[in-house]
């Protein structure tokens, strides 16, 4: 961390979160300095995510590590009695009460600004789940898969007669994640300026569906019906596609009409600039079928090292890396977008850290918690609990 103060700095963080959207979301607060307190059930083990294969140990995994760091872990049983009062004498110290249950149980648990509200009139409740926690299902659990096959994106996704196929990793999971991160943070901003909590209600297939955006634009307006496109070709824009290379793939995308004509100078194809059928976007859309094999071939012959020597810097292009060479690019590096926190049976645990680079944002962070680690010390240092009531809650089952 630097000199200067993190950016969320004092901000404390109630999260009944589990498994990938809601704790990646709290793990971008917790980057940028909240302090997260991990409420987990130790009657079932806490987050499922402790026990998600293959890199598992008692009680923990690196699936759990990736999503937790930085946080504390506070092992409270909320079907106590003596563990609801728990729960609501630490949120009329925090700032945000966040959960990723199905849309209709913050109500049924008492987790929403409507049951906090006598608590902490300042509090802002958020609430991550598969459909929100209205409309018909609001009931259902969501997880980003169903959400890819519901929302369109399979049917947008994959070669044209294949089958539908989603996104090799959670992308609704962690968007949703996202902007649970920005609701709480408005609902924040608006509390500390008007001294009046709030409901933040965000949903992953809401999510999935605002990031259709301009697809959904041209649909509702004007009837366009998508199609699944040959090598990830853009729907409209032509020729921005995946190339195959003599050794590989090459990603290129001319968004501007200098970017295709700088793309065919500098591959010796000048002709094709001056040619009329691919003078503007919408004549290489329409001539695509001509265009497209003429610079197939042309790529064929160099390797995706070469062309990135000729086109990187002029021609928007990238690599089609591997996952191992994506997490050693040297602009990755260049970021410091790699962190590293010492766990304390893993060892050096790396992972990719936040992508909001800011003076004050934590960059080594604590590993992910052992399930009721910061027990002792959010109930005797946060709550000025006495050590006996402290050792009569364990005893009765409220926190383990």
């Amino acid at each position: 961390m630097s000199g200067r103060e993190a950016p969320l700095q004092g901000v404390r963080v109630l999260a009944l979160t589990q498994f990938g959207a809601g704790p990646f979301g709290t793990a971008v607060l917790a980057d940028l300095g909240a302090e997260v307190i991990k409420i987990e059930d130790p009657e079932s083990g806490g987050d499922v995510a402790r026990y998600v294969p293959p890199y598992e140990i008692e009680g923990d995994s690196l699936y759990f590590q990736a999503f937790n760091r930085g946080k504390k872990s506070l092992a409270l049983n909320l079907r106590h009695a003596e563990g609801r009062a728990v729960f609501h004498d630490l949120v009329r110290v925090s700032d945000v009460v966040c959960n990723n249950l199905r849309g209709d149980q913050p109500a049924k648990l008492g987790l929403t600004y409507e049951h906090l509200r006598h608590v902490n009139p300042r509090v802002v409740c958020g609430s991550l789940s598969g459909f929100g926690r209205t409309g018909p299902r609001a009931a259902e659990p969501g997880y980003d898969p169903l959400v890819q096959a519901c929302a369109g994106y399979m049917a947008l996704t994959g070669e044209p007669g294949g089958p539908p196929t989603k996104a090799g990793v959670s992308i609704i999971d962690f968007a949703g994640g996202y902007a649970l991160a920005l609701g709480l943070m408005v609902g924040l901003f608006d509390a500390r300026r008007t001294g009046a909590g709030r409901d933040v209600d965000v949903s992953l297939l809401d999510t999935a569906l605002a990031m259709l955006s301009y697809m959904a634009t041209w649909s509702l307006n004007a009837g366009w019906e998508p199609v699944r496109t040959h090598l990830s070709a853009h729907q409209t824009i032509v020729p921005a596609q995946t190339f195959a290379t003599k050794d590989g793939w090459l990603a290129v995308f001319p968004a501007r009409e200098r970017f295709y004509r700088e793309l065919v100078g500098l591959m010796g194809l000048e002709h094709l600039a001056a040619d009329p059928r691919f003078a503007a976007f919408a004549d290489r859309l329409e001539n695509r079928d001509e265009l497209l094999p003429v610079l197939e071939e042309r790529f064929r012959q160099r390797s995706t090292a070469e062309w990135l020597d000729v086109l990187r810097g002029r021609v928007p292009c990238a690599p089609v890396n591997s996952l191992r060479e994506a997490l050693n690019d040297e602009q990755v590096l260049a970021r410091g977008l790699i962190v590293e926190s010492n766990h304390p049976v893993y060892g050096r645990v790396r992972q990719v850290g936040c992508p909001i680079v800011t003076e004050g944002a934590v960059t080594a962070p604590a590993p992910g918690p052992a399930l009721g680690q910061h027990t002792d010390e959010v109930l005797g240092t946060i709550l000025g609990y006495p050590p006996d009531r402290i050792r009569a809650l364990r005893a009765s089952g409220t926190v383990a």
